[in-house]
């Protein structure tokens, strides 16, 4: 008797599975980690104040708790994205699930602020193994066309949705237990989703290739010190010598890594990935939105929470909408992207997260919840839902199987880099506005103020309220007239970028474009 082969013996299992709806739990495995690695980049942001008087942080080195995630995060997703090409999607994702409840029991645990911020540090380098191969398996789990482009909306609405449910998660685990459960949560969510990806998640086909080392050294690099740049302006001002020196390292890591990258057989960064224009127009327009998107979650949890005085729990429920917006947004562009393209909903969403923008710069002292924050995020939210679809989409369009990772981790990348970037700008902007009108309202509290409020404005060089609301109103108003400009900008983007051909709107639809003779099979076609 002949005796199948292990690959013969599978198939009708994986058949059976998919016809079981195993597609459906597979989506939920890979947007459960998703989820999970998005919103630990917001889940801490409620807990900062908790977890300063906690661990003894001063209120400079509290910001490098955000930034220690992020900058691991974005630094190294496109060394995880390769990963998952040369040993397997599947199982680099379940490594880097697993390396990510690790590193959030250890933060949770953590007894002083060095602890914490190394715990921060390797959540992200889990994060950056886990996220880019989960956004390639949707590529190779699902079927081109209607089925997959219901699974990028899924995908994009979790990744947008993320931050918003990050607040409120936060706001919950703060009110209810304390600080340490926004780390403490990960652990069993993380470890069923590594039980549950084996059974419900298909490994990949390996590309045999070498990791580049000095590339992802030298990205990361270069990306830390342009992003402390930033930071060390907003703190020391633009003629700091040490923010001179970090731009001007940068400049020349970067420079090495594209050199090293150009010279490179195997890449992480395959540049000629940029010499297609709708790619690198997408790119661009992720580096914008990512930057918006992430100091409207920024500068709107500082105002909910010390102008309108929310509590934690309150703050997190204000955003709830957002995330059932981009959910909306998502599901919109998922339906009609295959008629209309993607171009339409790359312009109107940016179009909608720049009306968003500016309409929050009218806020002051005395706007209210209902009448000035939730509007404007509601249609903030429905630009970025239609947004992150089609992005999703185009920057995996048209890309070889076995550069799908890096593809997808250079999207992650860029909207990471983008979010610290912009959000470093947006708080220069911000310090550079709070401390002019500070200047205003210093003689007024000087003459109102009683001896009470003196003694604490002395202790803390803080103004208190109302005064102190005025400035941090007037700064945050600013801050969001340059958070509308990046939006805008990402709109422009698209009208002059991005150009979809008929038989890119053909594949979108279900269709298969005709190829090259001998030229290598893409994401976009039959796998």
């Amino acid at each position: 008797m002949t005796r199948s082969s292990p690959r013969s013996a599978a198939a009708p299992r994986d058949a059976a599975r998919d016809k079981g709806g195993g597609n459906v739990m597979a989506l939920f495995v890979i947007a459960s980690c998703q989820l999970m690695v998005v919103l630990d980049i917001t889940i801490v942001n409620i807990a900062l104040p908790h977890i300063q008087s906690a661990l003894d942080f001063s209120t400079t080195s509290l910001s490098w708790v955000v930034n220690a995630y992020t900058l691991t995060f974005g630094g190294l997703l496109l060394l995880g994205g390769r990963a998952g090409d040369i040993l397997g999607r599947r199982r680099v994702f379940i490594v880097g699930v697993l390396l990510f409840v690790v590193a959030s029991l250890l933060g949770g645990l953590a007894q002083n602020s060095g602890q914490l911020l190394a715990a921060r540090a390797l959540q992200g380098v889990g994060g950056a193994i886990a996220s880019p191969t989960s956004l390639a398996l949707i590529s190779t789990t699902f079927r081109e066309g209607p089925e997959r482009n219901r699974a990028f909306g899924v995908f994009a609405a979790v990744s947008a949705g993320g931050g918003a449910i990050g607040l409120l998660a936060g706001g919950m685990l703060v009110e209810w237990l304390n600080w340490r459960w926004v780390l403490f949560v990960n652990v069993p969510i993380g470890i069923l989703i590594a039980l549950a990806a084996p059974r419900w998640i298909k490994e990949s086909e390996r590309h045999p290739g070498r990791f580049d080392i000095t590339g992802a050294l030298t990205s990361t690099a270069g990306m830390v010190l342009l992003v402390y740049g930033f930071i060390r302006a907003a703190q020391d001002g633009w003629r700091d010598a040490l923010t001179l020196a970090s731009f001007g390292a940068a400049v020349v890591v970067l420079v090495v890594f594209v050199l090293v990258e150009r010279r490179s057989r195997q890449p992480i960064t395959p540049l000629h990935m940029f010499a297609d224009r709708n790619r690198a127009g997408t790119y661009g327009i992720m580096l914008c939105l990512a930057a918006a998107l992430f100091g409207m979650f920024f500068f709107l949890t500082l105002f909910v929470q010390n102008v309108l005085d929310f509590s934690p729990l309150r703050a997190g429920l204000a955003f709830l909408p957002v995330s059932a917006v981009i959910a909306v947004g998502a599901g919109l562009a998922s339906r009609f992207l295959p008629v209309y393209g993607p171009k339409p909903f790359m312009v109107g969403g940016g179009v909608l997260a720049a009306a968003g923008l500016a309409w929050l710069t009218l806020t002051d002292v005395h706007s209210t919840y209902a009448g000035s924050v939730l509007g404007p995020m509601l249609v903030f939210g429905l630009g970025m839902g239609m947004e992150f679809v089609s992005l999703t989409l185009m920057a995996l369009s048209n890309v070889r199987v076995r550069e799908s990772g890096a593809a997808s981790g250079l999207l992650n990348a860029t909207q990471q880099v983008g979010g610290s970037l912009g959000l470093s700008i947006l708080v220069t902007v911000y310090g550079t506005a709070s401390s002019n009108e500070a200047a205003k309202q210093v003689p007024l509290f000087l003459r109102q103020a009683n001896p009470a409020e003196l003694t604490q404005f002395r202790r803390t060089g803080q103004l208190p309220s109302p005064w102190g609301d005025e400035v941090l109103a007037h700064g945050v108003s600013a801050a969001f007239v340059m958070a509308a400009v990046f939006a805008v900008l990402a709109a422009l983007i698209a009208v002059l970028a991005i150009q979809v051909r008929p038989s890119d709107l053909e594949r979108l639809q279900g269709g298969s474009a005709p190829e090259a003779a001998g030229e290598e099979r893409t994401v976009s076609g039959e796998e």
